[in-house]
């Protein structure tokens, strides 16, 4: 008898042991809920541990969790260590747009994950140095959180990543040399990283918005030069060379007092008087160049040299004769107008350049007189030209037309400027500086180089050609609503006059606003065009109501169907929230591969673009949402059925 309970116990232990990596999957899960789940969001119960499976956010493959996907669950509390580091089989781990506080804990026990998104978090701490170790790992998304410390070097060994956002974090140190062949997406912006940026063959296919916001960063992608920070006098030459430990400050004898080293005195006397020698010939040098400079200011003021963009058409005359023509078409005899116009408001008042709060001035008036300008075109409120400079710096400078725009104080239109200028996001079109005297009123703006959103969809695109992809669609989906919700967020302004032809595309095609801000000084009147009246909201379409942020929403509402369908906003039919997807599903011809995900960017513009101001979503709820579709998209593709493999 004896013998048979040996034997069955023998043929229950392999069975025992097989089941214990589905209970320690609940366990697990469990275990997680109980740190992470403040608020009560999850309906995961030991009591229901069977069922495990069918919790939510949780997806199996053969009893084990492969995908857990909690996004915007509103999750508050601590990832804790020794948890979900416990589902060796997960290969997506999503966590985005919760409140979650803490370090994120080791997870090296993860060997299969490929996808991991904890951003739009509150996590502290240093760079999980534990993510090192994950090879299989595609997408890696920390931004938006409050780590810090520095980048580890060995980042270089995921050498499958793909996508890797750490942007908006408190990370300092330099970047380290990342050369992924397969890295697509980087972005480090909003950091404390400094010193120059690695010349790699990866790293030198990002743009500069990969990078801002870092201030301490140069290099050749920042076209910033990186300066030395070794001090150039008083160096140490003595003998070990690099490797020699530099000679403590102080000294202390057998009773305890604290002595200075007597011999590095005499040592370094004679650089003490050398260095004392450079120093006052370098102040005299800076106080004869900043009388020099006072000078020269007091003169041109005096002077008031009328120089202007009527080199414009002598350099149109001399344009190559290919028979092609500039990108834009110039009016010489416009600008020169303009240039009356500024010099005699020089003469009365001293109309210099104001540059925004931060801004280092780049130029003066005279030389952005002297530019070379071609017209970009004309606005509700005024004229956009392009402005190369002499030293080849280009802007976009717009002129408001006096007809055109409300009659304001100069202390009100400096006060609102002030603001405008303050406000940056890698979604905006930076305003960097701006002019006023009499009715004279410039604005600077940095120039994007690959035109308008407008030109994109309509442009060179015949009647029958498709819409954009539904990708690209998705991606200035969310640029635009960034930048929007940005400026709903950080001042009490709007942007008003959203549209296509207001969404230029930078030098790494990322979808920026421009114009924002600047309806409040428009003269309410009705639009001669149909489509930039068919972008306002009903609201204030035919009425002198100002706009605000809700109106903002219903067009960033209409832009969307714009991007859909390719269409222009004055062919938008007016139909019911289920009769839209129909509509956008023929305009595009799809043949129902992306109709999941079509829909749900059709049902946020039929949400942004109804009547009732109250019944539309804020900026921050569409950014949410569309940041959903994007991670859905994601996952969809890395999931463990139909997954893209990088090899």
């Amino acid at each position: 008898m004896t013998r048979h309970r040996i034997f069955l116990l023998l043929l229950l232990v392999p069975l025992l042991t097989a089941q214990s990596p589905l209970s320690n999957d609940a366990d697990a899960l469990f275990a997680f809920k109980t740190a992470a789940d403040a608020h009560n969001k999850l309906n995961y119960t030991l009591r229901d541990s069977v069922n495990y499976c069918q919790w939510r956010g949780v997806k199996c493959a053969q009893g084990r969790v492969v995908r857990l996907v909690l996004n915007s669950f509103k999750l508050g509390g601590t990832f804790p260590p020794n948890t979900l580091s416990n589902l060796n089989q997960l290969r997506v781990l999503s966590l985005p747009n919760n409140s979650l506080t803490g370090p994120i804990p080791q997870l090296a026990q993860l060997v299969n994950l490929k996808t991991l998104f904890l951003h739009h978090n509150s996590f502290s701490g240093n760079f999980p140095v534990s993510l090192v170790s994950l090879h299989r790992l595609i997408f890696l998304d920390l931004s938006h959180n409050n780590l810090s410390g520095s980048l580890p070097v060995n980042l270089t060994l995921l050498d499958r990543l793909y996508s890797l956002r750490l942007n908006w974090n408190r990370f300092n140190g330099s970047i380290p040399p990342l050369n992924q062949s397969l890295l697509d997406v980087f972005d480090v912006s909003g950091n404390n990283l400094t010193g120059a940026i690695p010349v790699t063959p990866t790293l030198s296919r990002f743009s500069r918005s990969s990078f801002l916001f870092n201030p301490n960063l140069c290099g050749k992608i920042l076209n910033k030069i990186c300066r030395s920070t070794s001090s150039p006098f008083f160096d140490s030459g003595g003998e070990g060379g690099d490797n020699a430990s530099p000679p403590s400050p102080f000294l202390q004898n057998e009773q305890g007092v604290i002595l200075s080293p007597p011999s590095s005195k005499k040592h370094n006397k004679t650089g003490v008087i050398l260095g004392f020698v450079i120093g006052v010939l370098i102040l005299i040098a800076a106080i004869l160049s900043a009388l020099a400079y006072f000078k020269n200011q007091r003169r041109q003021q005096v002077e008031c040299k009328s120089t202007s963009f009527e080199e414009v058409e002598n350099e149109n005359v001399n344009a190559d004769s290919s028979g092609r023509t500039n990108a834009v078409q110039v009016i010489g005899s416009e600008l020169q107008v303009v240039q009356k116009k500024v010099g005699v408001a020089r003469r009365e008042k001293s109309g210099n350049l104001i540059f925004c709060d931060g801004e280092t001035p780049f130029c003066s008036l005279e030389q952005l007189m002297r530019a070379s300008a071609e017209l970009l075109g004309r606005g509700s409120i005024g004229t956009t030209y392009k402005a190369v400079m002499d030293n080849q710096l280009t802007v976009t400078v717009k002129r408001l037309d006096a007809g055109k725009t409300a009659v304001t104080s100069g202390e009100v239109f400096e006060r609102h400027l002030e603001a405008v200028g303050g406000l940056r996001h890698p979604n905006l079109v930076p305003v960097r500086a701006y002019f006023q005297a009499k009715q004279e009123r410039l604005i600077i703006y940095d120039y994007q180089p690959n035109g308008s959103l407008n030109n994109l969809i309509h442009g060179s695109r015949s009647s029958r050609a498709k819409p954009l992809h539904w990708t690209s669609c998705l991606k200035i989906a969310e640029d635009v609503a960034l930048g929007l919700a940005y400026i709903h967020q950080a001042s009490r302004l709007v942007h008003g006059n959203l549209k296509s032809s207001n969404i230029l595309l930078g030098s790494d095609f990322e979808a920026c606003l421009t114009d924002y801000c600047l309806s409040v000084l428009a003269i309410s009147a009705p639009s001669e065009d149909l489509n930039s009246d068919s972008c306002k909201a009903p609201e204030i379409r035919k009425s002198s109501r100002q706009a605000t942020t809700s109106s903002d929403v219903y067009s960033f509402g209409i832009l969307l169907l714009e991007l859909l369908t390719g269409k222009p906003p004055s062919q938008h039919p007016y139909l019911m929230p289920a009769d839209m997807a129909n509509w956008v599903r023929a305009m595009r011809e799809d043949d129902g591969g992306e109709d999941k995900l079509l829909q749900m960017l059709v049902e946020v513009a039929s949400i942004c673009s109804l009547t009732s101001p109250e019944q539309r979503p804020t900026m921050r709820q569409v950014v949410k949402t569309i940041q959903e579709i994007k991670e859905n998209a994601l996952i969809e593709d890395t999931g463990t059925e139909g997954y893209i493999e990088y090899i």
